[in-house]
């Protein structure tokens, strides 16, 4: 196909190949920032938990919050909840892991951000197509019916290709539901993937830090009273 026939389907097409155009143009926009925002956080999470794992390891609590609080690894913010918890318990954990699960549930809130356009656009694009499609058709029998009452011969070439030319608004309703629903399924099932690494990490983060023993503060020897050595003298 010319160049010459793709910007004449873009005239003919009107308002919806325009909004068809727009559409596909949005998936394409999502797809690229949900990849540079998903690129490596697998890997820089499993990097972290494992640095933060070792440091739990030897009780060091202060080392492992400054290693997480240094990361933009998205298993970062998980880590710092239970901190935050676990220093509001004085060491004691208890809800330690409720902590950590509300967080990794606002991480995956975030990791689907804009996830939705994407699924709009899939199940909408078709219609909008198919819109462009009858609207085309009823055009196109419209001329007819004129050019009929205008004394003309009204032969159905004119119809035909009225016709072939509405049905590229369908073509490409589907075309951009097809690349917006490959990327959607792509993106959902990488997700998937992450959301368990997440939660393996976090879980056991939550049972490092909740079997680290809590170090007691040192007690005071009690005083010794003297014991005067010397035998009572007898009455």
């Amino acid at each position: 196909m010319s160049l010459s026939d793709i910007l004449h389907y873009l005239r003919i097409g009107g308002f919806t190949l325009a909004l068809l155009i727009l559409a596909s143009t949005v998936a394409l926009v999502v797809a690229i920032e949900r990849i540079i925002t998903l690129w490596g956080v697998s890997e820089r999470s499993r990097l972290l938990g494992d640095t933060v794992h070792k440091h739990l390891l030897r009780g060091d609590i202060a080392a492992a919050r400054t290693v997480t609080e240094r990361s933009d690894a998205a298993v970062a913010d998980i880590f710092l909840a239970g901190f935050d918890r676990f220093e509001r318990t004085r060491g004691s954990g208890e809800g330690v892991d409720s902590a950590v699960e509300r967080e990794r549930a606002q991480v995956g809130l975030r990791l689907r951000r804009n996830l939705w356009l994407l699924a709009t656009i899939g199940s909408l694009t078709p219609f909008v197509g198919l819109f462009g499609t009858v609207a085309g058709i009823m055009k196109s029998f419209k001329d007819l019916g004129l050019d009929v009452a205008g004394g003309g011969t009204g032969g159905t070439g004119a119809v035909m290709t009225g016709i072939s030319e509405a049905l590229v608004a369908t073509a490409v309703g589907i075309l951009v539901a097809v690349q917006a629903m490959a990327f959607y399924n792509y993106f959902q099932a990488r997700l998937a993937r992450v959301l368990v690494e997440l939660r393996l990490l976090g879980d056991e983060f939550v049972e490092l830090l909740r079997e680290r023993p809590v170090s007691a503060p040192a007690s005071t020897p009690a005083p010794v009273t003297p014991v005067d050595a010397r035998s009572p003298q007898e009455t």
